[in-house]
């Protein structure tokens, strides 16, 4: 039996989580993590998911329930992951990371710790989006430069980071196919007078409203024809599967970070 905490249990995903493991013959929550000044602190994690009793209450002390876990399932915010990732360094545990908005400080101590531990990070958990990731490869390097590429994404209008976490990692695929170096070309979003367009650029734009769950679209623009390549989340119920998925196969995994890639194909 695979033992479970879900951190950021209250949370849209955190809840879903919890219901997904619930699900699983080879799964148990056996802890829930929110912040300290968290208004369902103390709660049944199970009644918060909609599950039903589970007997784990709500914590805000990661550590104190880390002995009795095998990996730790995160959708947090940068600062908290990167405390809860040294805290399960600590402890020599395995963690799922799928938090999104680091800073390039943040990031790198997220790869300096990760890399101590087994680790799988993504910003997106879908299997369609990852295959979207793949198939993309290919269709960059077939045409090449003669398309310009822009990167459309969409989400509800509660969501922090700009642009997404996926919309990112869709444009660092696309340069390091292209061989471009994405701080060099990315542009995101355009105002202004702002001129021809690059042959070699990266465009990036974020959309944001109503409570649409998380639309990305990459555009390949060449004369006088385009291709459009679009995966839609229809439910966040894609991204709880992978992250079952992730944590299923990191307890078994080798130490160092480890991309959803790996997991599912």
């Amino acid at each position: 039996m695979i033992r479970v905490i879900v951190d950021g249990a209250c949370g849209r995903m955190g809840r879903m989580i919890t219901q997904a493991v619930t699900l699983q013959e080879d799964m148990q929550v056996v802890g829930a993590i929110e912040f300290p000044e968290h208004p369902q602190l103390g709660q049944d994690a199970g009644e918060v998911a909609g599950t039903g009793k589970l007997d784990v209450a709500v914590s805000s002390d990661l550590p104190e329930i880390l002995d009795g876990a095998d990996v730790v399932i995160e959708f947090t915010t940068p600062s908290a992951t990167i405390e809860h990732l040294q805290n399960v360094v600590d402890a020599g545990k395995a963690m799922v990371i799928a938090t999104t908005g680091y800073t390039e400080a943040e990031l790198a101590q997220v790869h300096e710790l990760a890399a101590q531990i087994p680790c799988v990070m993504a910003p997106n958990m879908s299997v369609g989006i990852n295959v979207l990731l793949q198939a993309i490869q290919g269709v960059a390097k077939v045409l090449g430069d003669d398309y310009d590429v822009e990167v459309i994404e969409v989400h509800h209008n509660q969501k922090a980071d700009s642009p997404s976490g996926t919309a990112l990692r869709i444009a660092e695929v696309l340069a390091e196919t292209l061989g471009r170096n994405l701080p060099e070309v990315g542009v995101y979003g355009r105002h202004g007078i702002v001129g021809v367009r690059p042959q070699r650029e990266i465009g990036i734009h974020a959309i944001r409203g109503g409570d649409i769950v998380g639309d990305h679209t990459v555009l390949f623009a060449g004369v006088g024809e385009r291709l459009e390549i679009t995966h839609r989340s229809q439910s966040r119920e894609s991204f709880a599967r992978g992250a079952i998925r992730a944590a299923r196969w990191v307890v078994n995994a080798p130490k160092g970070l480890h991309d959803i890639g790996e997991v599912l194909f």
